[in-house]
């Protein structure tokens, strides 16, 4: 909570057209996400649709920076390990790295909670009801490094930024307006 706290007392000290972007910079971190955010904004007094948009841009170009940073590491893994199953040694033995890879088996309560969820609801619905699991950081990354296609990705991460936030913000501002 400190750290909602800390945004919310800089949106207070700063001029009026800086503030979107103190909105956009706490929709970039997660658990903090544009939901979040927007909330941020609207309390410190931003109208609710700027500190919405701010809050979503905020978000979305976040992940859309952890989508690409991850499919090229997918890819460069892809690449490197393809490359080399297709080295050849003397009587047609593949070269291949000997040492044991990281066990399967260990996965993490995240990584857990992420597979069964795409496993059941695949990339529309993990990523429409991730936030409610995961920050959709978290998510969109997972999904990237399982191979999914970029442009795929990041729609449907945008539908649920957009999505959540406009929910979320309606709430917010309704509640501050009401008690106005």
């Amino acid at each position: 909570m400190n750290l909602i706290d800390t945004f919310q007392n800089l949106v207070a000290q700063v001029p009026d057209l800086v503030q979107p972007l103190i909105v956009a910079l706490a929709g970039a971190i997660p658990f903090i996400e544009g939901e979040g955010a927007a909330g941020i904004g609207i309390i410190g007094g931003i109208p609710p649709v700027i500190a919405a948009i701010a809050a979503m841009i905020g978000n979305f170009v976040c992940v859309a920076i952890l989508v690409l940073a991850s499919s090229g590491a997918r890819q460069a893994i892809v690449n490197r390990s393809r490359s080399r199953e297709s080295v050849v040694v003397g009587g047609g033995a593949p070269l291949v790295d000997e040492t044991p890879s990281v066990d399967a088996g260990h996965r993490t309560a995240r990584t857990e909670k992420f597979q069964r969820a795409f496993e059941r609801y695949g990339v529309p619905g993990v990523s429409l009801l991730g936030p409610l699991l995961l920050p959709t950081h978290f998510t969109a990354t997972m999904l990237a490094a399982a191979g999914i296609g970029k442009a795929r990705i990041l729609l449907w991460q945008a539908v649920a930024i957009v999505g959540w936030t406009t929910v979320v913000s309606v709430i917010i501002g309704g509640a501050v307006y009401a008690v106005s």
